[in-house]
């Protein structure tokens, strides 16, 4: 380019005089601006910073031929003699991801397997040509496409906003639905359901079922999604489980458990199978990771009787642009701000160790007077939700009221699992036949007649006292249950997908209510709103010096793919899993440094920590400290609230810290720097700025100081010069 433009050959093995080095600066400082003002028109189309408009279409290219777009991804279907999706292109980077065609879904009815659409078979399935299409047959067994509805995107369930949230992003878009009926299945009707978002890459996927007249079906299993896909890589030998998936496609479902705290560990549907009739393959024994399906393992099981509807996993399925794990963590939680908004409210509560009433009401008055929001009765509470008593009921209605009167949302911590009720309403073992099947251990089924009564009395109990918040331990995760005699299932078959569906039964009322809900497992596409970091809990026995690096550790981890507001830290005050006096923050008021500490780590991060004790405060010295905190942390809450990018993990050894960046808000960034060490810390730093929307120019604040402007580098960052105390931390506002 820099010889285009000076229309001369390579100067560098020439003599110049004065006069034309003068110009060649010149000539180079010209490319220099018309560089960053091409990486800036770059950035002005990037999706995931500003609010171009991608919008979601239905392009009809013939009578059989539909396609749905939004300048990001599409997919498109052929619909004669029979349905098949022949086209799944990554439209940013103009990438096929189909390599060919398999059947729009898979159920299995009466013990019977239906493919759903047409069938093509193929003898070349390394890459698909349209022309092939020709060869298309309506398969005489499958589901036989009928018509087509397209709509708008509506909300899955009800939902209320009723805390301080961040920024959502609207779930625009458009509902395409497909019907289908089988000749043999009377009065059985089959839809399958692409939703396609404004604005991000994302394509959801899900199937329903409804009979009318008097027929009922048993449904056995359900495979809503069936993709070939274009491999990752190929090799020669490779097991399909240790082999790369393919990098382009992020697949989350709404079936996802297993106490990971982590989306992908948590994904229990989704399944990169072989396909041993791709024999082009490069892998000598077949087994490249080239399909992927999506569907309970366990099955479902349940019988569908007339008037009935079955709804399948949701999946839904990021197309990225990127092998760049920061950008693709960011691209997921811009997906989380589209499609489940409510997890972006983040209250800022205390975790309380009770034994009677009135240490409700000075919690609460604490929470008054340093600016908290709520008090959640933790576990070891007097807190009882199961007693479904007049009395009972009286008693936290009463506190409930004490708390809204004075501004204060309250909650309560309920124990589902690791305890058994007794062997008639206990999770039965597939394997032994006896109790103690569950995951850890002992667990009453959701579907006995206990586990229905639970969740009846906690509707009660958060309906007649109007409490505010709802911390679930359990059901843990995805138990299965062998009895036959559970009032709410019928063996084993139904006993997953049976209990997984009234939970999140439970999860969208309470949703649906305004109640917030903190939850073990991965459930935020079914009305929960936080969860855990991640963390070891004996670690809290450890030193505060060590809690300190360890605790940003977790947060520097957690954040990669999940918003601030979805994952909530720990700060014992009194003594937790042991540990000496070292470990313990009380008496506040002789450990304030690192009280104070922790708290700016996670208020720094957008993390509220579970401040789990008896009090915020001891001394006027140390309310002032909470209330200083609290007030700064209110003051850039929408900044602290964004998402977070990495700047250096703690280690221990040299600085660390960590950057929210917005480029729709009033601040850009706002960072956060740690000093772990005994020496003060003075250098300069590179700060990645591209994800905060800015050019050319950056205005950075350190601290309550004076703004000064940096100009960018080419590479959108900028190198500062950061002074960190000893043992300390600073932060700065970039605007």
């Amino acid at each position: 380019m820099l010889k285009h433009i000076l229309g001369k050959p390579r100067l560098s093995t020439l003599v110049l005089s004065h006069r034309k080095r003068h110009q060649l600066c010149s000539l180079t400082f010209i490319f220099l601006l018309f560089s960053i003002n091409t990486f800036a028109q770059q950035g002005e189309n990037d999706w995931l910073l500003f609010n171009k408009s991608y919008t979601a279409e239905l392009i009809t290219t013939s009578e059989n031929e539909l396609t749905i777009s939004n300048g990001l991804v599409q997919r498109s279907f052929h619909l004669s003699p029979n349905l098949v999706c022949y086209d799944f292109k990554n439209l940013m980077n103009g990438e096929q991801l189909l390599r060919s065609v398999l059947p729009e879904a898979e159920v299995t009815i009466d013990g019977k397997e239906y493919a759903v659409g047409g069938k093509l078979d193929l003898s070349e399935k390394g890459y698909f040509l349209k022309e092939w299409l020709k060869d298309l047959q309506k398969g005489e067994n499958n589901f036989q496409y009928q018509n087509y509805t397209v709509s708008e995107i509506t909300p899955h369930f009800p939902t209320k906003i009723a805390y301080w949230t961040g920024k959502p992003l609207p779930a625009n878009g458009i509902k395409l639905s497909f019907s289908y009926t089988h000749p043999d299945l009377t009065g059985l009707t089959l839809k399958i359901h692409y939703e396609i978002f404004d604005n991000i890459p994302l394509i959801s996927k899900y199937l329903t079922m409804e009979t009318q007249g008097s027929y009922s079906y048993q449904i056995d299993q359900v495979k809503h999604e069936m993709l070939a896909i274009v491999e990752e890589e190929s090799a020669v030998v490779g097991a399909t489980e240790k082999m790369k998936k393919q990098h382009q496609l992020y697949v989350e479902n709404n079936f996802a458990f297993n106490n990971a705290m982590h989306a992908e560990l948590s994904n229990q549907a989704s399944h990169w199978k072989m396909d041993s009739s791709y024999t082009s393959q490069v892998n000598y024994n077949y087994e490249t990771p080239a399909v992927l399906e999506i569907y309970p393992d366990k099955g479902i099981g349940i019988s569908l009787e007339p008037g009935d509807n079955f709804e399948s996993i949701r999946s839904y399925e990021l197309v990225l642009d990127s092998y760049d794990r920061e950008r693709n963590g960011l691209a997921r939680k811009k997906m989380y701000r589209t499609i489940a908004p409510w997890v972006l409210q983040n209250p800022i509560f205390m975790h309380l160790v009770s034994k009677n009433d009135e240490q409700v009401k000075i919690a609460i008055e604490q929470c008054v007077a340093t600016g908290y929001e709520a008090l959640i009765l933790s576990f070891g509470s007097h807190i009882n939700m199961e007693d479904d008593s007049p009395e009972n009921i009286a008693r936290w209605k009463s506190l409930a009221d004490y708390a809204h009167e004075r501004g204060i949302k309250i909650g309560g911590y309920s124990l589902f699992s690791s305890r058994s009720i007794d062997a008639e309403n206990d999770v039965i073992s597939p394997i032994t036949g006896k109790l103690g099947g569950a995951f850890f251990g002992n667990a009453p089924c959701l579907a006995s007649e206990w586990g229905l009564d639970y969740l009846q009395k906690l509707k009660s109990f958060y309906t007649e006292t109007g409490f505010d918040i709802f911390e679930n331990d359990g059901p843990y995760p995805g138990d299965v249950c062998a009895s036959t005699s559970h009032l709410g299932h019928q063996g084993l078959d139904d006993s997953q997908w049976v209990q997984m569906n009234l939970q999140k039964g439970l999860y969208r009322w309470m949703n649906g209510e305004g109640i917030y809900i903190n939850a073990p497992d991965w459930y935020f596409l079914d009305g929960s709103h936080k969860i855990a970091l991640g963390y070891r809990e004996v670690n809290f026995s450890l030193s505060r010096e060590q809690q300190k690096i360890l605790n940003r550790q977790n947060i520097y981890d957690a954040t990669w793919e999940k918003t601030p507001s979805m994952g909530w830290g720990f700060v014992p005050l009194t003594a937790y899993h042991g540990g000496g006096a070292d470990a313990v923050l009380e008496p506040l008021s002789e450990h304030l440094t690192d009280y104070k500490q922790l708290m700016m780590q996670y208020y720094g991060a957008g993390v509220q920590a579970c401040y789990r004790g008896p009090r915020l405060y001891d001394t006027e010295e140390t309310k002032e400290v909470v209330i200083d905190v609290i007030d700064w942390y209110k003051e850039y809450r929408n900044i602290l609230n964004a998402d977070i990018v990495r700047l250096r993990r703690a280690d221990g050894r040299d600085w660390d810290g960590w950057m929210h960046v917005d480029p729709q808000g009033k601040e850009k960034g706002l960072a956060m720097l740690f000093n772990p060490t005994s020496e003060p810390i003075k250098k300069s730093i590179n700060v990645p700025l591209y994800y905060s929307g800015l050019a050319q120019t950056a205005k950075i604040q350190m601290e309550n100081g004076e703004a000064k402007s940096y100009q960018l580098n080419r590479d959108y960052s900028v190198d500062i010069q950061v002074e960190i105390p000893a043992g300390g931390y600073t932060w700065f506002v970039v605007k």
